[in-house]
């Protein structure tokens, strides 16, 4: 890829790609905050799209024929355009980033789509993706996931399918495998998912469409089953004993102690199913949640199932032609964002939109219910925020660390003159709860602490290796930002000092660090730079010089930065791509947040993202830069290319523009 763009792209010796003028900046930076603040909703906050790849806007599709239901009028032929617009005119099938190559189960998955929606198979884009399916051995190929649909539709046998039984819900903590010891999503998704597998109903499908053609053997005579790609022994063999086992004895568990795990499975869910924003407020466990209600004779007008759907038909993301279907919303990270770079735009206006977003985050603050993350930090009290609109059970740290860094920042910068809100109450509650979830090893996760039982990701279900939240270097990046940015110093705070000892030593041979939740080094180097400089950590220091060489190292010859999801392949390592906006800007961020403002590198980055915004003031961003699950599930957030480069270009501003080099806040 890095060749392909080398020969479409200036090299950095032009002037073209190297100068830059304060005033250009200047009118960049206020064309790009206008065109953010037209996006503002009234009453402060903002939520832009989220989108995935094909796998949620079919999965959408066919969870209505399972249920023997159709989407609203035009919905279908609108999610077909989408279909069909993101198939790879390359391989015929579909991928899980903008331009990426084939994946099986994000193929197999839209090709049944498709044809429920009443294409042809017989048409090109069919044939196509059918050959594709067939020469990569076939629809038995793809992942757990896809195979579970394709066992409720009848089309595989569920001996496709790795035993989870729901009889799960009655392991003692001590087990080797219990809730607790997984990740939020996991257990949003498992925990329905038991009862679905215990019942194995049938789609009602009124249509009678499959996909038998997909299969290069027919599926009732394949005996071995994909495994996951990151298995190794011994967990393999033991864990697949244990599976085989499990297939022959499940049906013949005592009637009893089942329906009692069933009825603990259901009170689990209920308990949690936040409203018309869902269960854990992701799609796939709200799907679960409804299928979950109606196996057990739940009628659909009954208030639960209602509900339900509610908050899954909310995802769909509806246009004049097109549609899909989102995993999730982000009204909060997205506002919090915006808000740091309208704090760093600076000005009435732009303060005024920072004010009125956090504004609007302050009474989202979840201070009242204990949620999941409590169950191995008893003693803590809740004060975090959630990523979406509502999900109580499931605040995350990086957003929590990010809204006080906004509200502290925005204090500070203001001061508490007349009618600025005094957030301090807020901050003082979520520092007490962030710094309650720090792991042993020193390090943050995004929802639970010290949730780092690796060996549960071979399991057989754990075919995409992301069943547990473990600490990682961006996420304790940011509360190490935020804990020094509060005044804390490595002296002062225990818990700083531990952190900032745990990034140092993540930090990768090339001196980048892994980026769990953006893509990928770019983002993990960004984030750690961010918090290195705020704890205090000596600029010239050999950490930070040796991540401002790599960072100089794979700038692109157009002056931007950009990074490939292939970094995250089994053994990760960074994978230059073309350049975008957000890698951009994280990037600029980190240099400037090192003290190398004045490096030709970083006018070389703030030129490329004049050079690329548009007449509308934003920037055109069709890559994906963000990580749902590492090499499973990537993210594109269509705000990402609207505020950090817009955040990037008003920083370099302020620098350049300022008495002092350094960079004053966490982020």
């Amino acid at each position: 890829m890095r060749e392909a763009a080398v020969s479409k792209v200036e090299t950095l010796q032009r002037p073209k790609t190297r100068d830059v003028s304060l005033d250009d900046v200047e009118r960049g930076v206020q064309s790009a905050a206008r065109a953010l603040t037209d996006m503002t909703q009234a009453d402060g906050h903002i939520c832009f799209e989220l989108e995935a790849d094909a796998t949620i806007p079919s999965e959408y599709i066919l969870f209505h024929h399972f249920r023997g239901t159709e989407p609203r009028a035009g919905l279908e032929a609108k999610i077909g355009n989408y279909l069909r617009r993101t198939q790879s005119k390359v391989h015929g099938g579909w991928a899980l980033v903008h331009d990426g190559p084939f994946d099986m189960s994000a193929s197999v998955k839209a090709y049944f789509a498709l044809k429920m929606i009443g294409d042809d198979i017989e048409a090109p884009h069919m044939r196509a993706v059918r050959k594709a399916i067939l020469q990569r051995g076939g629809a038995a190929n793809a992942n757990v996931f896809t195979r579970i649909l394709l066992a409720l539709y009848g089309e595989v046998p569920w001996t496709a399918v790795p035993v989870m039984p729901v009889e799960v819900m009655h392991l003692p903590k001590w087990f080797p495998f219990h809730l607790d010891k997984v990740s939020y999503w996991a257990r949003c998704t498992m925990v329905p998912l038991f009862v679905i597998q215990a019942k194995k109903p049938r789609a009602k499908n009124p249509r009678g469409v499959g996909v038998a053609e997909l299969f290069v053997t027919p599926p009732d005579s394949v005996r071995t089953w994909p495994g996951s790609p990151h298995a190794t022994w011994p967990w393999t063999p033991i864990f697949g004993a244990i599976d085989r086992v499990l297939q022959k004895t499940q049906d013949h568990f005592p009637k009893v102690p089942r329906q009692r795990a069933i009825d603990k499975a259901v009170a689990w869910v209920s308990e949690r199913l936040n409203g018309e924003d869902g269960l854990g407020a992701i799609f796939p466990s709200m799907v679960n949640s409804v299928l979950m209600y109606e196996v057990l004779g739940y009628p659909p007008d009954h208030p639960q199932v209602k509900i339900a759907l509610e908050a899954i038909e909310k995802l769909v993301a509806e246009k004049d032609d097109e549609a899909y279907v989102q995993p999730c919303l982000s009204p909060v990270w997205d506002t919090a964002l915006t808000s740091h770079a309208m704090l760093e735009v600076g000005g009435t206006q732009a303060e005024a939109n920072a004010r009125a977003g956090l504004d609007w985050l302050k009474p989202l603050q979840i201070l009242d219910i204990k949620g999941d993350w409590a169950e191995t930090k008893p003693n803590v009290r809740p004060g975090g925020w959630a990523f979406q609109y509502a999900n109580p059970h499931y605040p995350d740290l990086d957003d929590t660390a990010v809204v006080v860094m906004a509200m502290d920042r925005a204090q500070r910068q203001h001061g508490l003159v007349s009618g600025m809100p005094d957030y301090s109450t807020s901050i003082a509650r979520a520092r007490e709860w962030v710094e309650g979830l720090q792991s042993a090893d020193g390090g943050w996760a995004a929802f639970d602490a010290d949730n780092n039982h690796h060996y549960l990701n071979h399991i057989p279900f754990s075919d995409h290796g992301a069943l547990l939240d473990p600490p990682t270097a961006d996420v304790t990046a940011r509360v190490v930002s935020m804990l020094a940015q509060l005044g804390e110093t490595r002296e002062t705070s225990r818990a700083l000092d531990r952190g900032v000892t745990y990034l140092l030593n993540d930090q990768e041979k090339d001196g980048s660090w892994y980026g769990r939740w953006g893509m990928n080094f770019i983002y993990g180097t960004w984030s750690v730079l961010c918090a290195l400089n705020a704890a205090g950590v000596d600029p010239q220091s050999p950490e930070i010089r040796k991540a401002v060489a790599w960072l100089i190292r794979i700038q692109n010859p157009d002056g931007g930065w950009g990074e490939d999801a292939s970094s995250y392949k089994l053994n990760p390592e960074f994978e230059p791509g073309y350049s975008t906006a957000s890698q951009t800007a994280w990037a600029l961020l980190a240099l400037m947040a090192v003290g190398e403002v004045d490096d030709p590198a970083v006018a070389r980055g703030v030129n490329y993202l004049m050079r690329t915004q548009g007449a509308d003031g934003l920037w055109n961003e069709e890559r994906y830069t963000a990580t749902g699950f590492p090499r499973v599930f990537y993210l594109r957030y269509h705000g990402y290319p609207k505020f950090f480069p817009l955040w990037a270009m008003a920083r370099f501003r302020n620098l350049k523009r300022g008495n002092s080099r350094q960079v004053q806040f966490g982020m």
